[in-house]
């Protein structure tokens, strides 16, 4: 943060009393200039500059946050995920940060409005299940009560008929009590749709055909109660396939509008995020005025450093200290080819603009040499090592 760097040169703030900066959460600068204290005059630009950092990596988040779900929005779904992202999405809150509601980020009415739709749509999508599970309740009532079906609907009494085979060949056994116990569970564990009840009535008979010989009696019951149930189910079928797409299209409208409303949350976001940004930039422009503006007038020996360092400035840089002093001077000519730059003709608080920043930039320029020294001087070392084992490699051959 640029108003960190400007605190650290607390040899440029002057020791007069100036206008007192603007008050900071109970901090009273006024009284702390006009006391003469200059140290509670940096602390109070310090405590300022730390509450506008603080501000800025509490942007940063957000901004992350906006990046990543548009990022996400570009990159395709891959056709074995989908299902599952879909899923999870479907499971997930409308929020952001799981913490920010849809309804407080696109609007209370509409958002609840869109949620008790949502929730009668459940409503009348149960209320059709039921009445598909209800039919299917009656067809199994029908196979139950046939004079063949006595066998099958209790569990198989593996220790008293001394079948100790019978697990290590059915893996997962199956009765129509067991079946009657999921349709009527209340917790929640029950069967979730038709076709899971199918799926279970036909283990019932193929356990029973996989087990027995196909000769005997219970192999024979088994295969002609399948062939019945089979039957009915076929009538029943086209109802489900009907649900089932319903079902299909509801998920995917379902979808569609949950990801609309997360759009429109974080739209909203990014332009919230975007007007606190201005509002954060122009706060720090004032407290590096309100510093720049406190700042004693600079030396001719200073102003001759300062020069020495724009000289040394990379040809980027030395474009952007120019920018700083059109900034004030609007008829320099930053964007000449030659420039002749006045020091003595600068207001002090360019002057201190360009000192801030020639530093600022003079010690990254710096660091990023060292960086490239150090990998100049390890792969020197690395040549210089390769060298010296194939010499050694080629000693070791013409001795030999």
């Amino acid at each position: 943060m640029e108003a960190s760097s400007i605190l650290a040169e607390d040899e440029a703030v002057g020791t007069a009393p100036p206008p007192p900066p603007p008050n900071e959460k109970g901090f009273d600068a006024g009284a702390a200039v006009q006391s003469g204290n200059r140290e509670k005059v940096v602390e109070a630009f310090r405590h300022r500059a730390d509450n506008l950092i603080s501000k800025a990596d509490e942007l940063e988040q957000k901004v992350n946050e906006i990046v990543q779900f548009y990022t996400s929005k570009k990159q395709p779904n891959n056709s074995k995920g989908s299902s599952v992202t879909k899923d999870k999405d479907r499971e997930k809150p409308l929020g952001i940060n799981d913490s920010t509601n849809i309804v407080n980020n696109s609007g209370s009415n509409g958002s609840a409005r869109k949620q008790v739709e949502g929730f009668r749509k459940e409503v009348v999508c149960s209320k059709r299940m039921q009445e598909l599970m209800r039919q299917f309740g009656t067809m199994l009532k029908q196979i139950t009560q046939h004079k063949w079906a006595w066998p099958f609907m209790k569990p198989v009494e593996v220790e008293a008929l001394g079948l100790h085979d019978y697990y290590e060949v059915i893996k997962k056994p199956m009765d129509f009590s067991t079946i009657k116990n999921q349709m009527e569970a209340k917790d929640g564990s029950g069967y979730k749709n038709v076709r899971e009840i199918y799926a279970d009535v036909r283990l019932i008979f193929t356990n029973a055909m996989t087990y027995n010989d196909e000769r005997s009696d219970v192999h024979v019951m088994a295969k002609t109660l399948l062939e019945k149930f089979e039957e009915k189910w076929l009538q029943l079928l086209p109802k489900v396939i009907e649900e089932e797409k319903k079902q299909k299209e509801e998920d995917a409208r379902a979808l569609a509008n949950m990801q609309i409303a997360r759009e429109a949350a974080f739209a909203n976001m990014a332009r919230e995020t975007n007007n606190e940004l201005d509002e954060l930039n122009l706060h720090l422009e004032e407290l590096r005025e309100s510093v720049i503006q406190r700042c004693r007038k600079m030396s001719a020996d200073e102003k001759r450093k300062l020069g020495v360092g724009l000289s040394s400035l990379s040809p980027e840089d030395l474009n952007k200290a120019l920018e700083i002093i059109a900034q004030h001077n609007p008829s320099f000519p930053a964007t000449a080819e030659e420039v002749d730059l006045d020091m003595d003709a600068q207001s002090e608080s360019t002057l201190w603009r360009l000192k801030f920043f020639v530093k600022s930039a003079l010690e990254l320029q710096a660091k990023n040499s060292a960086s490239k020294a150090d990998d100049n001087s390890k792969r020197k070392k690395e040549i210089c090592d390769a060298l010296a084992k194939t010499a050694k490699k080629r000693n070791k051959k013409l001795s030999s």
